[in-house]
């Protein structure tokens, strides 16, 4: 089972909260768009709310009144194309609530922004993270965790998203000076245009940065591995313990899964933070520009390339292999560019061959009840 996967107990746990009458939509989020949008295209006896949580068709939704336990409707279900359609963690949701405490979902507003990868097990089908993030904290930490070929994994998911990318290293009090110092050389010599936040839930370096960051009505998504300390700094950030954590295994000194589902939170000095599972597995579903912002290096070097559609492996005249033999490219950069670019098409062709398929497919059950009408069969 999958990190990302929820259990059934924490919906239901839930206990309806009523909301302060200080808490507005924008608040939550809300903005002049998606009030356009509600005007323009949905019925004006529906509420407005944000999804805060999520299991797989049940959710909990919020808005300035409270929250509600809400399913989605069934004219919605069977409308969906793909799972896609779907309420994901961070959705503005049209909803009618039918008692104190629920309600039912019947459309969903259209994404600003969302953050997806491959989904785990499931070739050619994506799977959504968080939907109209502003920003994303990318979070490792520095005594175990650290890996830059994974951070350069997590900022294509953000830039192919059109999310801003803040790179926090946490854990750094168990390093000295000098080996927090080498592994920012290491991030530099990367070339990676990421602010970076070094961060201590001992002492509380960096805090102060973060909570800067924290504006009112925009939305911060956390990601990152599991045991890396996202939920003990939301903690820190919320003034509370708003969510449960659990002690690193001193044993394998691998981190406990400390967040089971992904989930919305207003903070009381502003700013919303969405917390989220710890991924085992970030797949690239990248159909843009993430890779090229990720690797922008690479990306402006292979414009004086010989060839257009040069693979940067063993063509002549190629301007990035050049680079990286001069010392001017970083060589592990590189081989991460070229297997993230090869994962990227390997996805592109499976999601292309499932639509061929589906579309065989449909050409076969409209052929087959031509032939029943004309009593063909």
């Amino acid at each position: 089972m999958d990190s990302c996967d929820i259990k059934v107990k924490t919906l239901l746990l839930w206990e309806p909260k009523i909301i302060s009458s200080e808490m507005t939509l924008e608040d939550l989020g809300y903005t002049k768009e998606f009030e356009l949008y509600r005007k323009k295209n949905i019925d004006k006896s529906f509420d407005v709310g944000r999804v805060v949580v999520e299991h797989k068709e049940r959710y909990i939704v919020k808005n300035n009144r409270g929250e509600y336990e809400s399913e989605i409707t069934g004219n919605l279900r069977y409308a969906a194309t793909d799972r896609s359609a779907f309420p994901a963690v961070g959705d503005w949701v049209a909803l009618q609530v039918f008692e104190e405490d629920k309600a039912s979902i019947h459309a969903v507003f259209p994404r600003n922004t969302v953050i997806e990868r491959q989904a785990v097990g499931k070739f050619g089908e994506k799977q959504i993270i968080a939907a109209n993030i502003d920003f994303a904290f990318i979070m490792q930490a520095a005594d175990r965790d650290f890996n830059i070929n994974r951070m350069e994994r997590y900022l294509t998911l953000c830039y192919e998203a059109r999310v801003d990318p803040i790179l926090l290293l946490s854990k750094i009090d168990l390093l000295g000076n000098t080996e927090l110092d080498k592994i920012l050389r290491s991030i530099k010599s990367r070339d990676l245009n990421v602010q970076v936040i070094p961060v201590s839930n001992e002492d509380f370096s960096g805090f102060t940065e973060i909570k800067n960051l924290l504006t009112k009505g925009k939305t911060f998504c956390f990601l990152g591995s599991s045991g890396v300390g996202k939920s003990t700094l939301i903690n820190h950030l919320a003034g509370n313990e708003y969510l449960k954590t659990r002690e690193i295994s001193l044993s394998t000194n691998k981190g406990k899964h400390t967040t089971s589902h992904r989930e919305l939170i207003v903070l009381k000095d502003g700013g919303i933070v969405i917390d989220t599972p710890g991924m085992r597995e970030v797949g690239i579903a990248d159909s843009g520009n993430g890779l090229e912002q990720t690797f922008d290096t690479i990306t402006r070097l292979s414009n004086m390339c010989r060839f257009s559609d040069c693979s940067h492996i063993n063509e002549a005249g190629c301007a990035v292999r050049a680079a990286v033999e001069s010392g001017e490219l970083n060589q592990e950069d590189y081989h991460n560019f070229l297997k993230l670019e090869r994962e990227k098409e390997h996805f592109q062709s499976t999601i292309a061959e499932k639509r061929k398929k589906d579309k065989d497919f449909g050409k076969m059950v409209k052929q087959v009840l031509k032939e029943k009408k004309e009593g063909k069969l």
